[in-house]
């Protein structure tokens, strides 16, 4: 369920990107503390960045912009309470978001905006260049992308003669325990994009990067598919929470 918007349809406000105030048809302005309060949260981040700033500041000034006239305190706190950190509000699915008091779409599109933006600044430091010598980059996109999800998501990166990353693409997702894996058709994209190698990588939504069975015998399967055809299985990942698991690392592959 969406909440309602703090504003009514008979007051709607008029934003002033000069002062960071808002103006009802009225001529009610935000109190001066909140505006007070604001101006000293970003001049915090202008001069420091956001290192020092604890994860409810930080969600502060994202919900700026999203909610302008109200303290936003409170609902950074509900956010940080029902989600665990930063990390997991910017990736919670919007459906579960706008579940928590406070949240309407406004709320939804800017967290939206800074993960969509999080996760193209990681997947920039990996594409078009040598996997091996950019591994923690890759391992920081892969859990940039994935490791928050609430459902099971397969990708496959693939990769060129020279082990430069050429194509990221998602070719399933499953439900919270389970993803369907087509080697097959693994293999056949890898062919379509003239990749000489591959490297797969799912989530755990659970947070244990532990491998099943199926996820041992899945991988075995796309080895030896794609083996025949001259193509390399260089890594399996799994992205956990906090952790991933390498199956060439492990010894799974």
């Amino acid at each position: 369920m969406t909440h309602a918007s703090a504003f009514s349809d008979s007051a709607l406000p008029l934003f002033d990107p000069e002062t960071d105030d808002v103006t009802h048809v009225a001529g009610q302005k935000s109190p001066s503390y909140l505006l007070d309060h604001r101006k000293r949260l970003r001049a915090r981040f202008m001069q420091g960045g956001a290192a020092a700033m604890p994860d409810y500041e930080l969600l502060e000034l994202v919900l700026f912009r999203a909610i302008p006239r109200q303290d936003v305190k409170p609902l950074a706190r509900r956010l940080l309470d029902t989600f665990g950190d930063f990390n997991g509000v910017v990736t919670a699915s919007p459906n579960r978001l706008t579940q928590v008091q406070g949240v309407g779409d406004a709320v939804v599109q800017e967290l939206k905006i800074v993960e969509a933006a999080a996760q193209r600044l990681a997947r920039a430091k990996v594409m078009q260049r040598p996997v091996l010598s950019s591994w923690d980059a890759l391992l920081d996109y892969c859990h940039t992308a994935m490791a928050h999800r609430e459902t099971e998501q397969f990708r496959i990166l693939f990769l060129d003669r020279k082990n430069v990353l050429i194509a990221d693409e998602e070719q399933a997702k499953g439900t919270v325990d389970h993803v369907p894996v087509y080697p097959r058709e693994v293999v056949k994209r890898a062919l379509e994009l003239n990749a000489s190698a591959l490297i797969l990588v799912h989530n755990h939504p659970s947070g244990d990067p532990t491998p099943s069975q199926a996820d041992i015998s899945m991988t075995a399967q796309v080895r030896d598919a794609a083996g025949v055809l001259g193509i390399v299985l260089h890594d399996h990942l799994i992205i956990g929470r906090g952790r991933e698991l390498s199956f060439r690392a492990t010894g799974y592959l």
